[in-house]
């Protein structure tokens, strides 16, 4: 869904900040290749032509893809159901196996206390599954600062639909106009912009990674700053945390 205003007007002061979660508030070694691969073959196995689907697409591209294809073969409904059910229970056993190594980005504790600290209303938008999202928060640390939760396990539209952000939004009450969203991949800026809220990047912790943001990119999709890592981007919001001492200071 477009905004609906082409140059949306943002507002001051900010009420409330949406995070990404995996590479922007907790760093986890996710097996996207065995996803992507594991995602194509159940497709195949459920009538997807061989070569329709690339494991070089996204996952929710595959999935769209996917359900297109069988759709267009006259598959009935039930059928591409069961397909997407397996496919969400495969990529949910294969995240839960990055739990145990999963832990908080440097910096996201002093950011968010200082952030809650100051009445900040603060959500969590991910595409991981519910159940890996709360267990990687609790693990981390994280978990205290955030009432709000979306994830691809909510009912409606998961990211990068614009509607998921604006979902959220709505529950913390927060107007688009005066909220934030923070991530570090190419769909978070698309989710943001798509909804017509402000976006800032965050560059991810393994730069050198193949396919990873660089400031550039960030710019060219739409972030109206793009910060080195979480005490940069308490920098962009006019604070002075800490990750090593985790200590706070009011603004200048």
């Amino acid at each position: 869904m477009p905004p609906s205003d082409a140059s949306p007007r943002y507002l001051e002061p900010l009420l409330g900040v949406v995070f990404d979660l995996d590479g922007t508030l907790v760093e986890s070694d996710h097996d996207f290749v065995r996803m992507r691969r594991e995602a194509v073959r159940l497709a195949e196995r459920y009538g997807v032509v061989p070569g329709k689907l690339s494991v070089t697409q996204r996952i929710h591209e595959i999935m769209e893809i996917a359900r297109s294809e069988l759709v267009h073969q006259g598959v009935p409904e039930g059928q591409i159901l069961r397909l997407e059910v397996d496919t969400h229970a495969m990529i949910d056993a294969i995240e839960l196996e990055a739990l145990p190594k999963t832990e908080a980005r440097p910096g996201a504790v002093p950011l968010l206390k200082e952030l809650s600290g100051r009445g900040f209303r603060l959500g969590v938008l991910t595409r991981s599954s519910e159940g890996f999202a709360r267990a990687a928060l609790q693990k981390a640390g994280l978990a205290p600062y955030f009432a709000y939760l979306r994830s691809r396990s909510s009912p409606g539209p998961a990211k990068p639909s614009p509607e998921a952000l604006l979902l959220i939004l709505e529950a913390m009450g927060v107007p688009k106009d005066r909220a934030l969203y923070v991530g570090d991949h190419a769909i978070d800026a698309e989710c943001a912009t798509r909804a017509g809220v402000r976006f800032y990047g965050v560059l991810p912790p393994k730069p050198e990674a193949p396919g990873a943001m660089t400031v550039d990119r960030f710019l060219a999709i739409g972030a109206k700053a793009v910060a080195r890592d979480l005490t940069d981007l308490a920098q962009h919001l006019g604070l002075r945390a800490s990750a090593e001492a985790g200590t706070t200071a009011p603004p200048a």
